[in-house]
């Protein structure tokens, strides 16, 4: 049977296009096509297609700031039925190499074959972090710069809305032994664990839809890839769950809010050790005083 497909149509200006393109792939779009002041994507039609809508009308309307009276248009959805589209949207996803020690790669495709290098094997479309976002390959190259530099042997670590469970999985393929992963819809938890047992680390990572303020224990490495409102809102309970001498990686920030976020956390517990800056997004790595 053919398979349905969505595609979205939005105006922009041509200074937003690689922006909007660039999160709607990480979203899952195997196909973006550019025009002069529109950008066309094009999802296979999700369980959760309510979601999806949310997710970009949300996008559009924190990136105004960037990009004034961007999203005040009516966004266009229109339902496709084309056969050739089911296998034609993969030549759109090629692996990604990511810091020192990461492959990112789909299914269908084997990475090049390097020693030194771990391979994420993660399937897109449905939940998000496919590795293409400049937030998540920060957060990535962050990650794998904390994990080495830690001396413990056990080396634990959250993931606070983890998505396609990339960052987690991540987590597991650079040496930590004991990941929590955490994410409050069902379908991305649903995909996280397929991602998880297609990587084989399942035995270092646990997903859960418990809240963060369920969570009782800390531990050595925080990620939140998530938006500046969002992290705002949990900060209190961020900061508790990272451990004396701990990390924080914070991504999902439009640059003009990354000060906002920053002074959420307490001077006198946190100090900023790096922060990344690619386009329009912010990465910060904070660290817990002992």
């Amino acid at each position: 049977m053919p398979v349905s497909w969505l595609q979205l149509s939005l105006k922009a200006p041509p200074s937003a296009l690689d922006t909007i393109s660039n999160f709607l792939i990480e979203l899952g779009s195997p196909g973006v096509v550019l025009k002069r002041d529109e950008v066309q994507a094009f999802f296979a039609r999700p369980a959760r297609t309510v979601t999806l809508k949310r997710d970009i009308q949300r996008f559009l309307i924190e990136i105004r700031e960037i990009y004034p009276r961007i999203g005040e248009q009516p966004l266009r959805w229109t339902i496709l039925k084309d056969r050739n589209w089911n296998s034609s949207w993969r030549r759109f996803f090629s692996p990604q190499k990511v810091g020192k020690s990461l492959w990112i790669t789909p299914p269908w495709l084997k990475p090049p074959q390097f020693k030194r290098r771990q391979v994420i094997t993660i399937e897109p479309g449905m939940a998000f972090g496919t590795g293409t976002h400049s937030t998540t390959r920060s957060c990535l190259e962050f990650l794998e710069d904390v994990v080495t530099s830690l001396t413990q042997k056990n080396i634990t670590a959250l993931d606070v809305g983890t998505g396609s469970g990339i960052l987690a999985i991540a987590l597991a393929k650079m040496g930590a032994t004991k990941i929590l992963a955490l994410d409050n819809d069902p379908i991305a938890l649903e995909v996280a664990r397929l991602n998880v047992r297609r990587n084989r680390v399942g035995r270092a990572v646990r997903l859960s839809k418990f809240a963060l303020e369920q969570v009782k224990e800390s531990f050595a490495v925080v990620v939140a890839n998530l938006t500046a409102e969002t992290i705002i809102d949990l900060a209190s309970e961020l900061q508790k769950k990272v451990s004396p001498e701990g990390y924080l990686v914070l991504s999902g920030i439009l640059e003009p809010k990354a000060g906002d976020v920053l002074r959420e956390f307490s001077p006198h517990a946190f100090v900023l050790v790096r922060q990344k800056r690619q386009k329009e997004w912010a990465t910060l790595l904070l660290g817990k005083k002992g």
